[in-house]
């Protein structure tokens, strides 16, 4: 990871929607609880996050001024060429590469997947993954 991959953002500020890099793992912030300081305190954040690659669920618990990392995201087309057991092959329509991507855990996702049809998959921190089918 490094410094162009993301943007820093602060605790405070993460509000549900909200895409953040905790331990090299992108998370998406699902609710953030701001409570309120005492007389020589800081305000606390407890953030609910989902791990956006294995939809795994996870809480963190951050000053408000505490920094995060907000990763950028490329969001790019393709179309998938074949579809397999365990992985999706596509080709990006702008620069004709192919890319192996593992099968997304939606079902409702999952059954749309045929060849020939154009999807939107991301690219974040060097990893890709499927996200629609158009």
């Amino acid at each position: 990871m490094s410094e162009l991959d993301v943007k820093p953002i602060k605790a405070g500020q993460a509000k549900p929607g909200t895409y953040v890099v905790v331990d090299g793992e992108v998370y998406v912030v699902k609710d953030n609880e701001h409570s309120k300081a005492g007389k020589h305190g800081h305000a606390k954040c407890r953030i609910t996050i989902e791990n956006v690659f294995t939809g795994s669920k996870n809480s963190i618990v951050k000053p408000a001024d505490d920094r995060l990392d907000s990763p950028i995201i490329l969001k790019k087309n393709g179309q998938i060429l074949s579809v397999t057991a365990d992985s999706v092959q596509i080709m990006d329509l702008e620069s004709y590469e192919t890319l192996e991507l593992p099968l997304p855990k939606e079902e409702e996702l999952r059954s749309k997947l045929e060849p020939n049809a154009e999807v939107e998959y991301w690219q974040v921190l060097g990893r890709s993954i499927l996200r629609r089918v158009k």
